[in-house]
C-alpha cells in the first residue's frame, strides 16, 4: 500500500487479501507478489526441516526436565501429556502454553529412577505416531468400504 504524502499514513507490509495480487494457474508467489521458482521452494522446505522444534530448557535433570516445542499448541500438548502419563515409568507430566500470542508449548516430565525424561518424551512421541497410523489405517479402510457400498448400491 502506498502512503499519501499529505497524510501521516505509513507503508504497510501486510495488505488485506483483497489487495493482494491474483495467483494465475499453478504459479506460486511470495509475500511481495513475485513469482517463486519451484526449485527454490524445495530448498526452503529443506531449510525448515533443519529448524530446531524442541528445546531442553535450563534447570533440567535426568529424571525431571522441561521441553519447549516451537509452533505447537493444545492439540499436541494434550495428546502428548495423555500418552506420556500412561507410561508406568512417568511420575508426572504436564504441558502449558506460556502466552497465547507466542507459538510455544512447554512440557514438564518427571520420571521414576531407571528412565530419563528424554526417553519418556521420545516414547510418547512414538506412541502418538503409532496411534495416528492406526487411526489413518482405520479411516482409509472405512472410506474404501463406504465407497464400495455406495458404488454397489448405484
Amino acid at each position: 500500500m502506498a502512503a499519501r504524502p499529505d497524510s501521516g499514513d505509513v507503508d504497510m507490509d501486510d495488505a488485506p487479501t483483497s489487495h493482494q495480487p491474483e495467483v494465475k494457474d499453478d504459479t506460486m508467489v511470495d509475500d511481495e507478489g513475485d513469482e517463486v521458482d519451484e526449485e527454490n521452494e524445495d530448498d526452503d522446505e529443506e531449510e525448515e526441516e533443519d529448524v530446531q522444534r524442541v528445546k531442553l530448557l535450563p534447570g533440567s535433570t535426568e529424571t525431571a526436565a522441561s521441553f519447549e516445542f516451537a509452533n505447537e499448541g493444545h492439540t499436541l500438548g494434550n495428546a502428548l501429556r495423555y500418552v506420556i502419563m500412561r507410561n508406568p515409568d512417568v511420575e508426572f507430566c504436564a504441558y502449558a502454553i506460556p502466552h497465547p500470542s507466542e507459538a510455544k508449548m512447554n512440557v514438564r516430565i518427571q520420571t521414576f529412577e531407571g528412565t530419563t525424561a528424554i526417553q519418556a518424551l521420545e516414547k510418547g512421541l512414538r506412541d502418538i505416531q503409532e496411534l495416528c497410523d492406526v487411526v489413518t489405517d482405520k479411516f482409509v479402510g472405512a472410506a474404501a468400504d463406504f465407497a464400495q457400498k455406495k458404488a454397489a448400491s448405484s
